[in-house]
C-alpha cells in the first residue's frame, strides 16, 4: 500500500503541487481579511477588558442562584451621575453556552458605553426547559433594579440585550416586564435572535451559506420547549405576538448569511407597525456566529444606545446629537 501511495505521488507530483499552491493563494486570498477582522475586534475588546471591573457572583432565582457578570467602567463616574444598565443574555441555543461567549460584546458596549452591563447566565435546557430561562431573565432584572444604587445606575436608562437565543430571552423581558408592570425598559437589542419555534420563515442554510441549521435550531427547541403548546406562549415565541404596542425602542441585527434572517427582519417590521421606534441593520457576508463579535455591530450598537439616552435626556437647551466616533476607527 506504502509502495502504491509513493507511485501515485512520484506519478502525478507536478499537478499536485500546481493544485496545492493554487489552494494556497485562494486560502490566503479569503482567510486573510476575515483574520484581519478578527484581530481589529480583539484589540478592541482587550483594550476595553483593561479599563473595566470585571466581578463573577450569583442572584437569587426560581430554581436556584443565578450565576452573572458585572461590568463596571474603572473610570468614576462624574459625581451624582449614574450608568446605564445594560442587561446580556448569551446564545447558545437555549442548551449551551456561558457568560464566557457574551464576554466580547459586554465588554465592548461597557467599555465604549460607558455603561454598567449585567451579562446573566440563566437555566438551560433540557435540565431545565421553558420556563427556567425567561423566568431567570426577570429575577435577574428584578434583582437590579432592587440594588440599583449598589450598582450606581440609572434605571431609566435599563436595556436588555442578547444574541441567538439570548435575543429571545431579551424579547421575552421586554413582554414580560410590560405585562407584569415591571420598570419600564429604555431599549432593547437583539444579535440575530430565535424568536419562532414554528421555524415557518427560516431561511435555507445551503443557500445562504449559513452556519446554522434547520435541524440545529429544531433540536434546540425540542429540548428547551418539550411540550407542543409552549411553542405558541409568547414568552417563548415572540414573533407570534399581536400585542407589541408599548414595548420598548429595537434595535434588530441580522446576518446576510444567517437562516434567522428573515425572521427577526419579521419581528422589526412587526414593531414598526405597532408604532415601536425600531432601527434594522443587515451585515451583509457575516454568518450568524460571527456576528455577535463583529466590529462593525458593536460600534453601532453603542451609537444606538448612546442616541437613545440622548433622547432621553434631551430638553430645550440641549445641543443635536452626533454620533459617537471610535478611535481608533478600523475600516471595513
Amino acid at each position: 500500500m506504502t509502495e502504491l501511495v509513493i507511485a501515485i505521488v512520484q506519478t502525478y507530483r507536478t499537478v499536485l503541487l500546481d493544485y496545492m499552491c493554487l489552494f494556497a493563494t485562494l486560502l490566503c486570498r479569503t482567510i486573510r481579511p476575515i483574520l484581519g477582522q478578527v484581530a481589529s475586534a480583539r484589540a478592541h475588546i482587550m483594550q476595553a477588558s483593561h479599563s473595566l471591573d470585571i466581578r463573577n457572583f450569583f442572584v437569587p432565582g426560581p430554581l436556584g442562584r443565578i450565576p452573572v457578570r458585572l461590568y463596571q467602567p474603572v473610570q468614576a463616574a462624574a459625581k451624582g451621575e449614574q450608568r446605564a444598565l445594560v442587561m446580556y443574555f448569551h446564545g447558545g441555543g437555549f442548551t449551551s453556552g456561558s457568560l464566557d461567549d457574551a464576554d466580547a460584546p459586554a465588554s465592548f458596549i461597557a467599555h465604549h458605553g460607558q455603561a454598567v452591563v449585567l451579562s446573566v447566565g440563566y437555566a438551560l435546557a433540557p435540565a431545565k426547559p421553558f420556563p427556567a430561562a425567561p423566568e431567570d431573565a426577570f429575577a435577574a432584572a428584578s434583582w437590579a433594579c432592587k440594588h440599583a444604587d449598589e450598582l450606581n445606575v440609572d434605571l431609566d436608562r435599563m436595556v436588555v440585550a442578547g444574541d441567538d437565543a439570548g435575543g429571545s430571552l431579551a424579547a421575552s423581558l421586554t413582554l414580560m416586564t410590560r405585562d407584569r408592570c415591571g420598570k419600564p425598559l429604555a431599549a432593547q437589542v437583539l444579535i440575530s435572535p430565535m424568536l419562532d419555534p414554528s421555524m415557518r420563515l427560516l431561511g435555507d442554510a445551503g443557500r445562504l451559506q449559513s452556519d446554522l441549521t434547520a435541524e440545529t435550531c429544531a433540536a434546540s427547541y425540542r429540548q428547551y420547549l418539550p411540550q407542543t403548546m409552549q411553542r405558541l406562549h409568547p414568552y417563548a415565541a415572540p414573533l407570534e405576538v399581536s400585542r407589541l404596542a408599548g414595548l420598548p425602542p429595537a434595535f434588530i441585527a441580522t446576518a446576510e448569511r444567517d437562516v434567522l434572517c428573515p425572521e427577526a427582519e419579521k419581528y422589526a417590521s412587526s414593531l414598526i407597525r405597532a408604532g415601536v421606534p425600531t432601527q434594522v441593520s443587515r451585515f451583509a457576508g457575516i454568518t450568524h456566529g460571527a456576528l455577535r463579535t463583529h466590529l462593525p455591530l458593536l460600534k453601532e450598537i453603542v451609537n444606538f444606545l448612546r442616541c437613545r439616552f440622548a433622547s432621553l435626556q434631551r430638553d430645550e437647551s440641549s445641543t443635536d446629537f452626533m454620533p459617537f466616533k471610535l478611535h481608533p476607527s478600523t475600516p471595513f
